[in-house]
């Protein structure tokens, strides 16, 4: 049995996943490089007012709720146990929540929270700057892959 709000959570969290996937895939696609390129302070800075702008934006409505949904979708996938679909419904979940939600939380928040803390012209900033790049990369490159492979099991679950 299918229960139309839980179709409607699988179709919303699959565009959520999808749409944060890209968000993500711009920033390992480009936009950290393009920070690289900068000189130090001047990518500190960039980076800096993006961390500021980012949770006061809709980019953090749509992160937090794609959290929720993928709660709400895990839990109806076990209270009404439907075999493949369930597993497909879990899968998407635990990429979302796990390799998504909780990698941002572990990995890039922490790093962001170090970076707003060093001044672009202070001595430690070029190092800092480098391992950052390259640190909070990797991590993004994991939520990309998570959020678009969580997109895709949401909606082969819908089918």
């Amino acid at each position: 049995m299918t229960f139309p709000i839980t179709n409607i959570a699988l179709i919303i969290a699959a565009l959520s996943s999808g749409l944060l996937a890209g968000v993500y895939f711009a920033f390992s696609t480009f936009i950290m490089q393009a920070f690289a390129r900068l000189p130090v302070d001047q990518g500190i800075a960039a980076m800096q007012s993006i961390n500021t702008t980012i949770v006061r934006s809709p980019f953090i409505v749509l992160f937090l709720l794609t959290a929720a949904l993928s709660i709400f979708i895990a839990v109806m996938a076990i209270l009404y146990w439907r075999g493949g679909t369930s597993v497909l419904m879990l899968t998407g979940a635990a990429l979302y929540i796990v390799a998504s939600f909780l990698s941002t939380m572990v990995f890039n928040v922490p790093l962001n929270d170090a970076l707003d803390k060093v001044d672009g012209h202070s001595a430690e900033s070029v190092q800092l700057w480098s391992t950052y790049i390259n640190d909070w990369t990797r991590w993004n490159h994991v939520r990309t892959v998570a959020s678009l492979l969580a997109a895709c099991a949401f909606v082969k679950a819908l089918f």
